[in-house]
């Protein structure tokens, strides 16, 4: 049933198709070939998927060996020189022609050892004496060495004498250094050799392994007991830390405190100079200084943060005491500067000098907010005092001359001049006559 017989069942309106509608097609599916060399249940799992690790060529699978070509397998013995007893033994190799392969065992590579410096009789003398170890004792500690490739705790076991794991590293690594520097003929030759730059410490092993069998030998009461003292440790540092943050705000604002107190001794300045300002024209208050402790506490209490994070927070803080509009001032004054708002890379010495800019930057800005209101505040005082006088003729006013350098020059006002036609004296019009009162008004 198409969908014409349901809809007439329904009792819905046909709407025919068009006849692009009718005769669209259905979009064909790309086939895709099955490879050569791929079973077909295979291809339909992966369908067609590059495998994730490497494969064996296509062209591999179904070649044929070349016609003049005899391949046999032979049971044929070999020597590894690794070993240094010559033992000879036997495997299975792929013979090509009757041609049996040449060259070392394919294993043999992976034999590594480790390079022990061996000394002279004379060089010892001179060089290696020690009053705890003879020369024999020596001479079998670099051949175990030698021989077990540095596994001091194979070597502390085969040792013949009652000697420790640590007194063998040390000797050993101690003849190595002593043997470096006589070999070299400047200290600095060998400055940068590992046994140079990092010598042993046989005390410091020792301390290592002792803090070790004290850890793994702690009981479940004791390893309880260590993290509640950790807890209680931690707690104590935070709150020395809070009591530290908060005297902080206080110490700097009794600082500038006596910096201002400094300022107003050395110089000469009226006591109602800074109380007449504006709040905007003063230099950061002690709230900002504060807001910036706080954030810098704040940080410090994070332990890990972002650079980029601190540097906006710091900024904000500093920013806290100003306007919206000094804030978009001291960007401005960036961009105009060519410094980017965010630095590009934020090390810690960029940082600083990115806030320290700012600052420089705010109190610019403040310094010229307080010129504006100390010249405002001057020609306001010198015109109250120029009215006070009382030969000074009222038509006369002053006006600061740009080309004088400071200098004042009077300007002589001119009356006004009445409009033509219009006479004082006329009598008013009748629409602009004052209105008679009437009973009702009263």
């Amino acid at each position: 049933m198409g969908g014409t017989d349901a809809k007439d069942i329904l009792g819905l309106q046909k709407t025919p198709l068009s006849l692009t509608q009718e005769k669209k097609s259905r979009p064909q599916k790309e086939s895709h070939r099955k490879p050569d060399g791929i079973s077909r249940e295979v291809y339909a799992l992966t369908g067609g998927v590059a495998p994730l690790m490497p494969s064996i060529d296509v062209t591999q699978l179904k070649r044929r060996p070349v016609a003049d070509e005899k391949v046999a397998w032979k049971w044929l013995p070999f020597t590894n020189s690794a070993r240094k007893d010559d033992l000879q033994l036997y495997h299975w190799v792929r013979v090509v022609n009757d041609v049996p392969p040449t060259g070392d065992y394919t294993f043999a590579k992976y034999n590594k050892s480790v390079e022990i410096v061996k000394y002279t009789d004379e060089e010892y003398e001179n060089h290696l004496t020690d009053p705890v170890w003879t020369k024999e004792e020596t001479d079998q500690l670099f051949e175990l060495c030698e021989r077990f490739d540095l596994r001091f705790t194979i070597i502390a076991d085969r040792f013949p004498l009652s000697r420790t794991l640590e007194e063998l590293k040390d000797r050993y690594y101690s003849v190595s250094r002593a043997l470096l520097r006589a070999r070299a003929q400047s200290p600095a030759d060998v400055a940068n050799h590992p046994l140079m730059k990092e010598p042993y410490d046989i005390t410091w092993d020792r301390e290592r392994k002792r803090a070790l069998t004290m850890v793994l030998s702690q009981s479940r009461h004791q390893e309880k007991k260590d993290a509640e003292i950790l807890a209680e440790a931690k707690r104590i540092t935070e709150m020395r830390l809070a009591a530290r943050r908060a005297e902080e705000p206080d110490m700097s604002a009794n600082e500038n405190v006596g910096l201002d107190r400094a300022d107003g001794v050395g110089r000469s300045v009226s006591p109602s100079s800074h109380s007449q300002l504006p709040p905007t024209a003063v230099a950061p208050s002690t709230l900002t200084m504060a807001d910036y402790a706080s954030t810098l506490a704040s940080l410090r209490m994070l332990h890990v943060y972002l650079r980029t994070y601190g540097l906006e927070q710091m900024v904000q803080a500093a920013s806290s005491a100003v306007g919206l509009r000094t804030i978009k001032r001291v960007e401005q004054t960036l961009q105009d500067l060519g410094v980017n708002l965010k630095p590009k890379v934020p090390t810690k010495t960029v940082c600083d000098e990115h806030l320290e800019l700012r600052k420089e930057i705010l109190t610019l800005l403040n310094l010229q907010k307080q010129l504006q209101y100390k010249e405002s505040e001057g020609s306001s005082h010198r015109e109250g005092a120029y009215a006070a006088m009382p030969d000074t003729p009222k038509e006369r006013v002053f006006a600061t001359d740009p080309f004088s350098f400071g200098a004042e020059r009077t300007i002589k006002k001119e009356p006004k001049r009445k409009g033509p036609g219009r006479q004082p004296d006329s009598p008013l019009p009748a629409h602009k006559r004052p209105r008679k009162m009437k009973a009702t008004d009263l």
